[in-house]
């Protein structure tokens, strides 16, 4: 029974499942793609909300909470990085969990990654419904509160529709291909850092040293709490490797994309 439960999947068997004359996806992505795939996991929700979570904790003392994250994202990123470069399958940690430790962490691990992404995507969508309700009313066109807000979320809420219909045309969007995703997804990348872009310069013109102290005003408990909201600031790579059997050469790509 124990044998059954622990049973390991080899590599060879993942990759011939992988493999086009088995049914596996077409490989069309490359470096840059995967990068800006990365980046456009990164660049969200996460490094707009969570920075000023983190700063509640760690106050200017912030940047240190980004160097910790950052070093605690870049030791997983290594981990992803060469175990994507070497089972190359669209499985990600489900399938690397499959090879080495066995079926039940597998499966374990596979619904935690289904719970991970629907969770996300749902919250997702919810927070750009709640952005586009937002622009459109400062237009003067205001949305009835049923079909912006999921039901139980308040009285009268029907249907998130603003987010039911970003879901369906994302959804539309990957079902056309991975090449026409990769393009509009560059295209949203772009949008992206021009908005960072566009309150880093705009930002250096507020910058008072005099709110620097306390530095730390929580101490080093404070830099870590705010470590632990900063560090779902750089979740990223997980999704470059799920991309892994639609890269090309995945033992170069796959690296470059999740470390960069």
């Amino acid at each position: 029974m124990r044998e059954q439960l622990f049973r390991r999947k080899p590599v060879e068997a993942l990759l011939a499942d992988a493999a086009p004359h088995a049914g596996g996806l077409k490989r069309a992505l490359g470096a840059f793609e995967l990068t800006l795939l990365g980046i456009g996991a990164i660049i969200g929700a996460g490094i707009f909300v969570l920075t000023g979570v983190g700063a509640s904790y760690a106050g200017p003392g912030l940047v240190l909470s980004f160097v910790l994250a950052g070093f605690a994202c870049a030791m997983a990123a290594l981990c992803y990085a060469e175990f994507a470069s070497m089972i190359p399958v669209a499985g990600s940690a489900y399938s690397y969990s499959y090879a080495t430790m066995g079926e039940l962490i597998a499966w374990i691990i596979g619904w935690d990654l289904v719970l991970e992404y629907a969770v996300a995507a749902a919250a997702v969508a919810a927070g750009w419904s709640h952005y586009l309700t937002v622009i459109l009313g400062g237009l003067g066109i205001h949305l009835p509160s049923a079909i912006t807000h999921a039901p139980g979320t308040m009285p009268g809420a029907i249907i998130n529709l603003p987010a039911l219909l970003v879901v369906l045309g994302i959804t539309a969007i990957l079902y056309i291909g991975v090449q026409e995703s990769a393009r509009i997804n560059s295209i949203i990348v772009g949008i992206k850092l021009f908005a960072v872009l566009v309150v880093i310069v705009i930002g250096v013109f507020y910058i008072k040293p005099a709110n620097w102290s306390p530095f730390l005003p929580l101490g080093w408990g404070g830099v870590l709490r705010g470590a632990a909201y900063i560090f779902f600031a750089y979740i990223g790579f997980d999704a470059v490797s799920t991309a892994a059997e639609e890269v090309i050469d995945p033992q170069r790509a796959l690296p470059i994309g999740i470390l960069t």
